[in-house]
């Protein structure tokens, strides 16, 4: 075909004929690489080409086959969330955060709970990515520390985030949480407020998070000379109920702890329970640190001193992470490649009456 072609039209394709990508780049002096990044919002364009751009896809017509891509690619446009995080505040923050970043991309997110420890969970998750085609997958933890996902998810050839307390991956791949910075700024508060009868109550032992911020709380009583005594810890499963069953054990004892830091903002909740059962006030007769820093840590009373993780953020963030390469980026080189948690302080915790 010519410019002189009788048979094509002004804007450069066929008469009765559906305008494709690659008529828009001919009319547009654009590659198709341009094109597709326009259309997918990225910030990589200027902006003459983008108008440019956006003038001929308004000339010609053209919108984008969203089935056919997915065909061309052997993917659908679902994006998938594979979890086993028992706490359901953290996962309806964490799905909100990438439903803001998937808004306006086309692309639709699916969810699948499901148990790491059932025989299963392997084959399972194999069945969902290939049953819904996925555009690619969000790991939260402890979904995200499991290789025998992550090596199912390579061999699918299907795209994955991992959001973990530490870097288990390459950075494209990878958002990482930091959590024992955030367990240790808590340890850190209880100390320098005069508590030396700390307790803890740990998350589940199959979670990576557990062990990163007990050795963060650990490493910053060590700054001041404590130790955690082992009697005082106790290990929860990231529940309301674990934190109540915990809290019972640990202010059995005699003497009971003066402090408590909880794993996440579902098990200090149970601490709070416990307290008010016993006649204890909080903070007078117990201060009580969680993390994750929760929506409900502002609305109990007293409200909730916690570590703060960002976990719409994360959310969002990961998402933004799968869908560069469909904007034309490096998911390696977005930033905020981590996070960075901090301590709220509020009314749960106070110093030591001597």
């Amino acid at each position: 075909m010519t410019d002189d072609d009788p048979t094509q039209t002004r804007t450069g394709s066929r008469p009765g004929k559906r305008p494709t990508i690659n008529d828009v780049a001919r009319v547009a002096a654009v590659s198709k690489k341009t094109v597709s990044r326009v259309i997918n919002q990225s910030p990589f364009v200027r902006e003459e080409t983008r108008t440019r751009v956006n003038a001929v896809i308004a000339d010609l017509g053209f919108t984008p086959d969203l089935q056919a891509r997915g065909l061309a690619f052997r993917r659908s446009f679902l994006v998938g969330m594979i979890y086993d995080n028992p706490s359901p505040n953290y996962v309806v923050n964490m799905q909100q955060g990438v439903l803001d970043a998937l808004r306006g991309s086309g692309l639709e997110l699916v969810v699948h709970p499901c148990q790491r420890t059932s025989p299963t969970v392997v084959s399972d998750i194999r069945t969902f990515v290939e049953r819904q085609k996925l555009f690619g997958v969000i790991l939260p933890p402890s979904m995200s520390e499991d290789e025998r996902v992550i090596e199912v998810l390579r061999e699918l050839d299907c795209p994955y985030v991992r959001i973990a307390s530490v870097s288990l991956d390459t950075p494209g791949s990878m958002l990482v949480t930091n959590d024992h910075l955030g367990a240790a700024e808590a340890g850190r508060h209880l100390a320098d407020l005069g508590h030396r009868r700390i307790g803890f109550i740990s998350g589940p032992a199959l979670f990576r998070s557990s062990a990163e911020r007990g050795g963060g709380f650990r490493r910053a009583l060590a700054e001041y000379g404590l130790t955690l005594d082992d009697r005082y810890v106790a290990e929860g499963a990231y529940t309301f109920e674990s934190g109540v069953e915990a809290a019972q054990r640990l202010l059995a004892i005699d003497p009971p702890p003066t402090a408590i830091f909880a794993g996440n903002d579902e098990m200090a909740l149970g601490v709070f329970k416990v307290a008010r059962d016993l006649g204890m006030e909080i903070p007078r007769d117990l201060s009580v640190v969680g993390y994750d820093d929760l929506p409900m840590a502002s609305r109990v009373w007293p409200n909730l001193t916690s570590v703060r993780l960002p976990i719409r953020d994360m959310g969002r963030m990961a998402a933004e992470r799968l869908l560069a390469p469909m904007r034309g980026l490096d998911p390696a080189e977005l930033n905020q490649q981590e996070v960075l948690p901090s301590l709220v302080v509020r009314d749960s915790a106070t110093a030591l009456k001597v």
